[in-house]
C-alpha cells in the first residue's frame, strides 16, 4: 500500500467537519432522516490514483451510505494495492480490471500483457470503462488527460470485449457523443453495430454517453442490451466543468423527461459517479452528488428506485445483495 506522502493535501478533513458538512448537505438536499426508508446505493464505476488514500474512500462511502463501489486503479495506483484494499474491506470494494492509460492509447503490446495479467487474478469482478472517444481534459497547455479516439473494431476494443463476454461482465464504453463533433454519427453507427452483433451481452455507456433523453430513448427501444451509467450527469459536475456533460436534473430533482424514462425503463439505468481525480473523492463533490441522487431516487416509484440504486448493478455484475 503506498504511503501517504508528506505535504499531500487531505481532501477528507477532520472528522468533526465531516459530520457538520454531511448534516448541512442533508438539510440542503433533503436526505431522508434516520427514521426514513434509506435506499441502498452502489457506485458502479469509480477510479482512484495514488494521490487518494483508499481508506479515505471507505470513510466517504460510510458517510454517504454507499454500500459498495466497483473501483479501478488509474495513474500510478497499482493493481496489487487495489486488491489488498478490497481484501481489507470484503463486500465493499469490487476491483475492476484496468483498461485506460498510455499503453492503451498507443496500442502497445504492454496493454495486452497487463490485461491478461489482471484477468488471471480471481479478485477482479468487473472491467473498467474502455475509451473510444474521449476529449482532452484540462488546460490545452497542460492537459490532465489526452484525447483518445479508438474505433469499436480496433483490436484493443475487441480483445477487451471478448474478455468481458467470457467472464459475463458488462462492457462499459466511453464515447462522448456531445463532444465528438464530426465523429458523432460515425461512432454512433459503429456503436450500434457492436450492440447488434452481441444482442445477449450487456453494454453500458458511461456518463450517459453525453446523450440527450430522446437519443437515450431511441437506443433503449432499439437495443435490449444497452444500459446507461449516471456518472457526471448532475449539476455538481456540470456546474464545475467545461465539458458537455448531460445534466439530468432540474434544480434538485430529475427533470420530467429523465424521470419518465427512468420510471419506464428502470432496468436500463445504473447509479455511478466515476470519481477520477482526487477532488472527486471529496466531501464537496462526492457527498453532494450522493445527496442529489438520494433525493431524486426517493421521488421515483419504489421498484424503479431500488433497481437503479443497487439492483441493476447486483444483477449485471452478479454482486451479493447490498448491505
Amino acid at each position: 500500500m503506498p504511503r501517504r506522502r508528506r505535504g499531500r493535501r487531505d481532501f477528507m478533513g477532520a472528522t468533526v467537519w465531516h459530520a457538520i458538512l454531511v448534516a448541512a448537505f442533508g438539510l440542503a438536499f433533503g436526505i431522508p432522516g434516520a427514521g426514513a426508508d434509506k435506499i441502498r446505493l452502489i457506485d458502479a464505476h469509480s477510479q482512484y490514483d495514488r494521490d487518494v488514500d483508499p481508506e479515505d474512500i471507505i470513510k466517504l462511502m460510510d458517510e454517504g451510505g454507499i454500500s459498495r463501489v466497483i473501483l479501478a486503479a488509474r495513474g500510478k495506483a497499482k493493481a496489487r494495492d487495489l486488491i489488498a484494499f478490497a481484501r481489507r474491506h470484503p463486500g465493499r470494494i469490487t476491483p475492476a480490471v484496468r483498461t485506460k492509460g498510455g499503453i492503451y492509447r498507443r496500442n502497445q503490446p504492454r496493454y495486452y500483457q497487463r490485461l491478461k495479467k489482471h484477468l488471471a487474478k480471481p479478485e477482479f469482478g468487473a472491467m473498467a470503462e474502455v475509451l473510444m472517444w474521449h476529449a482532452e481534459k484540462g488546460n490545452p497547455d497542460r492537459p490532465k488527460a489526452p484525447e483518445v479516439v479508438v474505433h469499436p473494431e480496433d483490436e484493443r476494443v475487441q480483445v477487451s470485449l471478448r474478455a468481458a463476454i467470457e467472464r459475463g461482465w458488462p462492457f462499459i464504453i466511453h464515447i462522448e457523443f456531445a463532444g465528438a463533433g464530426s465523429d458523432r454519427d460515425g461512432f454512433m453507427a459503429e456503436f450500434e453495430s457492436l450492440l447488434a452483433r452481441h444482442p445477449d451481452h450487456p453494454f453500458a455507456l458511461i456518463h450517459m454517453g453525453q446523450l440527450e433523453a430522446k437519443d437515450v430513448r431511441r437506443l433503449i427501444e432499439t437495443h435490449k442490451n444497452i444500459h446507461f451509467l449516471t456518472s457526471h450527469a448532475n449539476p455538481v459536475i456540470t456546474g464545475n466543468s467545461r465539458q458537455p456533460w448531460i445534466d439530468m436534473f432540474d434544480d434538485e430533482l430529475l427533470s420530467p423527461v429523465w424521470k419518465d424514462l427512468m420510471t419506464q425503463f428502470p432496468d436500463r439505468f445504473i447509479l455511478a459517479f466515476d470519481n477520477v481525480w482526487a477532488h472527486h473523492w471529496s466531501t464537496y463533490y462526492y457527498l453532494r452528488q450522493i445527496a442529489l441522487w438520494r433525493k431524486a431516487l426517493a421521488a421515483l416509484p419504489h421498484e424503479a428506485a431500488h433497481a437503479i440504486a443497487h439492483g441493476n448493478a447486483e444483477r449485471l455484475w452478479r454482486l451479493p445483495p447490498a448491505r
